[in-house]
């Protein structure tokens, strides 16, 4: 396979700005911000776990179906461009209800119905990057990967505390932003992105089954299974952190504009991720995708054990930069040894695998607002919940870099 253009680089991936914009608004500032207004006050980490959880447990199953499916599309357009296609149109009307989300029903059925829609199409896009780029770039191709998905979640950050005021029930300024930049970010990927036509040189698998999406030799496929077990460790515990970082500012830090503090969060946390990611890349290339992971791993663990000593906004804010870095080298390089192990043929099948580990530890982390609630109402002002989450995503990134030793060298070679 020949080396493919920076330009193409950039191009493949600038879908993955408008992905993580949309999440990265929704997530950790929209949805919380709009269930204060209309759930417990007691029970709001329980209510956003809840709400969540049942979003990502079908994002769990429908990326690697829609994956699968692509591996096998016949088009002209190529393999990948056709569900992906129909997933980003169909985002853009629940998007619309989650705009003028008035009561718990209207945000439950937007925000589950975004996550089919978008899975439908995040399946297809992650076979992009092994289809197209060689395995000597993998590593600039992950990275930058990574550093759109990083730039959205700046964007988002900033955008969302400047469009979005905790007074407001309904997020309708944000999220017309959200689909501004969804479309036009989707829109450069899809019509500057090659693929070769589909219509003749591949079996049909269109019509897939159940079984055969999840089917995997085990024996053939031990690194990539190991692999995705240690990424579902390292990602746990971060999700968790994102998903209840408002809540937790303003418990605790008590800050006036919970909405504004979570964002500059975020960028901190972003900014480290974007030049962590591409040092991720580059490290990647030339030492090996194992040594940056066990690197990245061990930086995530300090930053979220710092958390847990945080006094004020400002070292929260430089503690949350140590954690991005590491997640930043870890994503990159992590990324790359997927895109490594997936065997080429069904690229989309075994990347969708990977949000078994992905959506997967989002989904698992969402379940932690109901014990958070639990220890914060059982010993009042003390919020020893959120302490408890600190700790744990920090032993949780240790464990996935002992994992990560079963992912054999020779097997990687091969």
């Amino acid at each position: 396979m020949n080396k493919v253009k920076l330009q193409t680089l950039f191009t493949m991936n600038v879908y993955w700005f408008g992905l993580s914009f949309m999440w990265n608004s929704i997530h950790p500032i929209i949805l919380p911000s709009v269930l204060l207004h209309i759930v417990p006050a007691h029970l709001k980490n329980s209510y956003l776990g809840i709400l969540t959880f049942t979003g990502l447990l079908l994002a769990l199953i429908i990326q690697p179906i829609s994956g699968a499916a692509s591996d096998g599309w016949r088009s002209r357009w190529g393999r990948r461009r056709p569900l992906a296609i129909v997933g980003v149109g169909l985002d853009f009307i629940f998007l619309v209800l989650l705009a003028w989300s008035g009561n718990l029903l209207v945000v439950f059925l937007g925000y589950v119905g975004l996550q089919i829609t978008s899975n439908i199409a995040h399946g297809p896009m992650q076979g992009i990057i092994p289809d197209l780029v060689p395995r000597e770039q993998l590593g600039l191709a992950s990275g930058l990967k990574n550093l759109f998905d990083m730039a959205g979640l700046v964007g988002a950050s900033l955008a969302a505390s400047k469009l979005l005021s905790p007074d407001d029930r309904y997020p309708t300024r944000i999220i017309i932003v959200v689909i501004g930049i969804l479309l036009i970010s989707a829109s450069v990927t899809f019509f500057f992105v090659k693929e070769e036509p589909t219509s003749e040189n591949i079996r049909d698998k269109s019509l897939i089954h159940l079984k055969q999406v999840f089917k995997i030799d085990m024996k053939t496929n031990t690194p990539f299974l190991w692999l995705i077990v240690s990424r579902f460790l390292f990602l746990v515990g971060i999700y968790g952190i994102q998903t209840f970082a408002q809540y937790y500012i303003k418990d605790v830090m008590q800050a006036a504009n919970p909405v504004k503090a979570t964002g500059d969060l975020m960028i901190s946390l972003a900014i480290a991720l974007v030049i962590c990611s591409l040092i991720g890349g580059w490290l990647t290339d030339r030492i090996g995708a194992r040594l940056v992971i066990y690197l990245a791993s061990l930086i995530t663990a300090i930053g979220a054990f710092l958390l847990v000593t945080a006094t004020d906004i400002s070292s929260l804010t430089i503690f949350a930069g140590i954690l991005g870095g590491g997640i930043g080298l870890y994503l990159s390089s992590n990324w790359a040894l997927a895109s490594r192990l997936a065997p080429k043929e069904e690229a989309g099948k075994f990347l969708g695998l990977t949000n078994l580990a992905t959506a997967g530890a989002s989904a698992v982390s969402k379940l932690g607002g109901i014990p958070i609630d639990a220890v914060n109402n059982a010993f009042p002002g003390r919020y020893l919940g959120y302490t408890g989450l600190f700790i744990l995503a920090g032993i949780f990134a240790l464990l996935s870099m002992l994992l990560l030793h079963k992912v054999k060298e020779n097997r990687l070679e091969q």
